[in-house]
């Protein structure tokens, strides 16, 4: 309840309450508002079985966190007949970049070579024009950095 309330906030709650309602006072300040929160608490809960109730047996796995739109869509994500989990882990983006970076050092490697070398016969230019390459009919095209 108090996660985020440091140990500096929490002493300066603490002298604040006792300037506000003075030492003689707050002992029952507290009960009181402890008493408030433990009322609120059992009226949520017995609303929420008055509830399941009136819904009857076939909603009895059902949890009002569920009503968050993010728990229910985590819980769908994670829900195994949809076959979700495989398609989420088919984009393995570490990969993915890896290949990339794999096809652009490679490709830069192949230029400096091509450049080393060209640069004797074509005084210093570098051949900019693509090559196409040959692909199968199975084959995936490469990929195309100026396509993207």
């Amino acid at each position: 309840m108090f996660n985020d309330i440091g140990p500096l906030e929490l002493v300066t709650l603490v002298v604040l309450a006792v300037l506000v309602f003075g030492p003689d006072k707050l002992p029952k300040v507290i009960q009181d508002v402890t008493r408030t929160i433990r009322k609120i608490r059992e009226f949520s809960e017995s609303a929420k079985n008055d509830i399941r109730e009136e819904l009857g047996p076939e909603f009895k796995d059902f949890e009002f966190e569920d009503l968050n739109p993010k728990t229910f869509i985590r819980k769908q994500l994670d829900n195994e007949d949809l076959g979700l989990k495989e398609i989420r882990n088919g984009f393995d983006l570490k990969k993915e970049m890896a290949e990339v970076t794999d096809a652009v050092h490679s490709r830069e490697s192949d230029t400096s070579s091509a450049s080393s070398a060209g640069a004797g016969s074509s005084g210093g230019r570098i051949d900019m024009t693509k090559k196409p390459e040959t692909t199968g009919p199975d084959d995936r095209p490469p990929f195309d950095a100026d396509a993207t």
